[in-house]
């Protein structure tokens, strides 16, 4: 199954870049152009000028700038191959909670293998670009966060072990979420993890650009006989999918700009696959969708301004098979496939191809804007969702399909600069 191998990472210096906590930023997709300077007015070095670089010829500037840092000590090569261990420790309210996982480097596969499965579809703008990146600079500068399935979760508890010493790098970022990384050079150790993956599937949690760019670079070195066998590689974060630390949000969606929207009309043509309940007010949205969630039932909740939203329950769990003969169960059991299929294409008349482009929906990760989109005139309504469950993404990966975009919202985030993949 999956081929896992330690490398030698790229890593900062600080005693010459500076400190870790400047030197580091959230994942590409998720930065402003406000916050792209910010880091930099903060410290030149910061990752950000590698990982999403600006300018007349960004990918130019950004092979540049690596080969100067590398020149300069900026980023340093670690001496030994190592398999590097990653915890995130987070808040959730008032609960503390935390995760670890290995970074490797992962032999690419195409999918149709079965070995690597992907859960989400890809847009090609973003894979040009990183594949723009990785021309120019031959190097991963952040992880692609893949889960994997262990009964037994020995990886995790051999992880745990290993990480009792003292973190190569530590900090703290804005978010409040806590980084650590070890290093394990040992040659037993690393053996050990590594050969835990050969009766193991991977599933791609969060980075499908950044896989399917990988495979696209690999064929490109092929094709044009450059490389020497380490582009068949990408860096990797493994997760044991039944982690207690893991955490999937919800990403709402907001519809808007629609020629003609009549919630009350949009609400009747409902009641033929939900039960519809009105509530007062909306504190009590999430902990009612919550409960149903726990349930097992299917339910997403309408809210369209006022002091007051709508909780639809799935009647039949079958209605969305009938429009969907080809796809799995799993497919079809999952809220946004609701959602999706049932009410923003048969109801609103929003097809794949209108949401794909969001021409009238948006995704919203926090509930208070999925609301303050619709009370504030941005939106005409809101569609409030539980979260996907990590056993609902392994079952459509393991089907051969993939989710609707923004289906799943892996929290926190990878964070971007702590070890790098130079492929060399």
């Amino acid at each position: 199954m999956a081929e896992v191998k330690p490398f030698r990472g790229l890593r900062f210096d600080c005693e010459k870049a500076g400190d870790i906590e400047k030197l580091v930023c959230p994942p590409y997709d998720i930065i402003s152009e406000q916050q792209r300077q910010d880091y930099l007015a903060e410290n030149e070095n910061n990752i950000i000028r590698l990982e999403l670089p600006k300018g007349e010829a960004p990918y130019e500037n950004a092979g540049k700038t690596l080969s100067d840092w590398l020149e300069r000590g900026i980023l340093r090569r670690d001496d030994e191959q190592a398999v590097y261990i990653y915890e995130e420790e987070f808040s959730v309210g008032s609960e503390r909670r935390s995760f670890k996982g290995c970074i490797v480097r992962v032999k690419l596969e195409e999918f149709s293998k079965g070995v690597i499965l992907p859960h989400e579809e890809t847009l090609s703008k973003a894979k040009e670009d990183r594949f723009n990146l990785m021309k120019a600079t031959n190097c991963n500068f952040s992880q692609i966060y893949s889960l994997f399935n262990d009964a037994s979760h020995e990886v995790t508890a051999r992880l745990d072990r290993l990480a009792q010493s003292a973190p190569v790098s530590e900090l703290t970022d804005g978010e409040g979420v806590t980084h650590r990384l070890w290093a394990v050079t040992d040659a037993c150790e690393i053996g050990a993890v590594c050969s835990a993956f050969a009766d193991k599937k991977l599933y791609i949690a969060d980075g499908h650009h950044r896989y399917e760019t990988a495979l696209n670079y690999r064929n490109y070195c092929r094709e044009n006989g450059i490389g020497n066998g380490a582009e068949d590689y990408v860096m990797m974060m493994l997760v044991d999918m039944e982690h207690p630390g893991l955490l999937v949000l919800p990403t709402h969606r907001i519809v808007r700009d629609l020629a003609s929207f009549d919630a009350e009309a949009a609400m009747a043509k409902c009641a033929e696959w939900f039960d519809i309940t009105a509530f007062k007010g909306t504190e009590s949205m999430e902990e009612t969708l919550h409960e149903k969630y726990l349930a097992g039932e299917k339910a997403v909740a309408f809210y369209c301004g006022g002091d007051e939203y709508r909780l639809l329950v799935l009647k039949d769990k079958q209605a969305v098979s009938s429009f969907l003969p080809d796809k799995s169960s799993a497919y079809c059991g999952l809220d946004v496939s609701v959602l999706h299929t049932l009410i923003l294409e048969r109801i609103f008349g929003i097809d794949a191809e209108n949401m794909a482009k969001q021409i009238n929906l948006t995704y919203v990760k926090k509930f208070d804007d999925a609301l303050s989109a619709v009370d504030e005139g941005r939106a005409q309504c809101a569609f409030i969702l539980n979260p996907t469950k990590v056993e609902e993404i392994r079952d459509v990966a393991a089907a051969g399909e993939k989710m609707p975009q923004k289906s799943t919202y892996f929290y926190p985030k990878l964070i971007t600069g702590l070890v790098m993949n130079e492929i060399d």
